[in-house]
This record gives structure tokens, sequence and C-alpha cells, in this order.
């Protein structure tokens, strides 16, 4: 997932554990498992209570980058 501005690395654990890493560009990347349509859902509604503008969400298979 990219999300609008920067993140600290503080926030992983309220993301459901994901990585989170600053682009160059003012954006955040935010990559992991996400076990089924609910836990997506969560992080969703976070990205929202947060005010954060979500830019994208990308399906990636086992062993594949993102």
């Amino acid at each position: 997932m990219l999300v609008e501005g920067h993140l600290t690395d503080g926030w992983s654990d309220w993301f459901e554990g994901l990585a989170i890493r600053n682009e160059p560009n003012g954006e955040t990347s935010l990559r992991g498992l996400i076990s089924d349509q609910s836990a997506l859902f969560g992080v969703l509604n976070k990205i929202y209570a947060l005010n954060l503008r979500l830019i994208s969400v990308n399906r990636s298979t086992p062993g594949e980058r993102a």
C-alpha cells in the first residue's frame, strides 16, 4: 500500500506489523502479509482514522517483490 506523507517506524505495530518505508517522493509504503479481507479492512480503517490519503493497494504473491 502507498499513502501520502511519511510515517515513523513506530506505527508498524499499529498497522498490524506491516513494514513501513518512507519513500523519497514523500509517500510511505506499507508492506507485509494481510491474512484476509477483514484484516485488510482493519488496516484501511486505520489509514482513514489517521486522515491519510491512500494512493494505491497492490496484491503480490508470496516471494514476489511488491
